[in-house]
């Protein structure tokens, strides 16, 4: 095995960076710990829970995580609308992660 040289290297071709790149965001962390946490979480136990995000952003992130693979959405069709957000197998991946970080 040769002498790693960092002129050579690029960050970007990690798994460290592909895994920041889906926690990245000043709310991503606390919305994985929460489902963590609680397991199956509606959208206002989130806001309630999180009480410093905005319901803009609890929105945009919940959508980001989702699309990234981390985050399930499941929704109900009654009146009012019922949704609920839950980790994947994906997002499972990362509890030893943040078990270590609440260490």
């Amino acid at each position: 095995m040769g002498i790693m040289c960092i002129n050579d290297a690029n960050l970007e071709d990690t798994g460290f960076s592909y895994t920041m790149s889906l926690i990245q965001g000043k709310y991503k962390m606390f919305i994985l710990y929460t489902l963590m946490e609680f397991k199956i979480v509606r959208f206002n136990e989130l806001k309630k829970y999180i009480k410093t995000i905005s319901y803009k952003t609890l929105s945009s992130t919940l959508k980001e995580l989702e699309s990234d693979g981390l985050v399930h959405r499941e929704e109900y069709p009654q009146i009012p609308p019922k949704v609920e957000y839950s980790l994947t197998e994906k997002g499972k991946s990362l509890i030893p992660i943040l078990d270590g970080m609440c260490e």
